[in-house]
């Protein structure tokens, strides 16, 4: 009796011990995010224009600017994060990413006009253009896209800005509300996978990468040797692929890591599929919403849901047979 007490208490000792320790974690945890969200806010860059005069017998190139063409341009002209103005010449092609292109009175352009996330506008009722130029014009995240192209490091260092958390939560609650679309649908194919994960996880990591690589070789030898209408079938069916191997294996991730969780840390909930789902989802999204860590999470659910969803359906035993 004096040995059966005397264990109690170390236990408890310990387990208070270990939550003290994981609290710690996640504040640190939290701080770090914090200090990040607060750093990549204070990056603002300026506006800056870079003016071209005279004759330039290249390409015109601007990154993380603008660029205004008063002098006249032999090739063409191309910012990534600004607006191209064009007050001159320029001879050949004028496009832009996250900005707009500007052709001002009196001007000319002698090529097509590609502008991604910006407009194009002519000070002129009817611009100076080659009668057999083109305009491809997409007008949609042109914000989002001038950030992404002036400091490409902030995709994967994102802002914690209030709509951006905002965001992560109605992630969270889609998943999770497909989680349980899936769980309530297919409970015994999700059960088999969530048992496949815990016992051979590395097989199936193998498998999904392997497999990742045989998609998207084949992928791209269609599309560089095969005609347009294979190419466009086997796309189709490259992301039929993509999307079902998501769904399915996001699923069994998530709901395999929330049993684990409830197992290790959770008191509360033990029987609660929901509970377990919530917490698997709210995990994952959270590691994928790290500062430069998330393309590395991706890549790792992209893998295990790929194959997930070649072996979690069958039974197969991966048991190695002696002799």
């Amino acid at each position: 009796m004096v040995h059966s007490r005397s264990q109690v208490p170390s236990l408890t000792i310990q387990s208070s011990s270990t939550k003290l320790k994981w609290s710690r974690i996640v504040a640190l945890l939290v701080w770090a995010l914090l200090l990040l969200g607060v750093a990549s806010a204070q990056n603002a860059t300026d506006e800056k224009v870079v003016v071209i005069d005279g004759t330039n017998y290249g390409t015109v190139f601007g990154v993380g600017n603008s660029i205004r063409i008063t002098g006249t341009v032999k090739q063409g002209a191309m910012s990534f994060g600004g607006d191209v103005i064009v007050e001159g010449v320029v001879e050949g092609d004028v496009a832009t990413i996250g900005g707009s292109v500007i052709q001002r009175s009196g001007s000319r352009i002698g090529g097509d006009v590609i502008v991604l996330g910006g407009t194009y506008r002519a000070d002129d009722a009817i611009a100076t253009r080659n009668p057999s130029a083109k305009t491809m014009m997409y007008a949609g995240y042109e914000q989002e896209l001038r950030d992404m192209m002036r400091n490409p490091t902030g995709l994967f260092s994102p802002r914690w800005t209030p709509s951006y958390l905002g965001t992560r939560l109605l992630v969270v609650l889609f998943w999770f509300i497909v989680s349980l679309a899936f769980t309530a649908a297919m409970p015994g194919t999700i059960s088999r996978g969530v048992a496949r994960l815990q016992t051979t996880s590395v097989r199936v990591a193998a498998i999904g990468l392997i497999s990742v690589v045989v998609l998207f070789a084949s992928v791209l030898l269609c599309f560089w040797f095969m005609p347009e209408p294979v190419r466009v079938l086997v796309g189709l069916l490259a992301l039929l692929l993509w999307l079902v191997a998501g769904l399915f294996g996001r699923v069994i991730l998530y709901a395999a890591t929330g049993r684990w969780l409830q197992r290790k840390y959770a008191r509360f909930g033990k029987n609660s599929e929901a509970v377990a789902l919530l917490l698997g989802t709210g995990f994952w999204v959270l590691l994928t919403s790290l500062p430069y860590v998330w393309p590395f999470m991706a890549a790792f659910i992209l893998i295990i849901s790929f194959g997930l969803a070649l072996t979690a359906r069958y039974r197969v035993n991966w048991r190695v047979s002696p002799g």
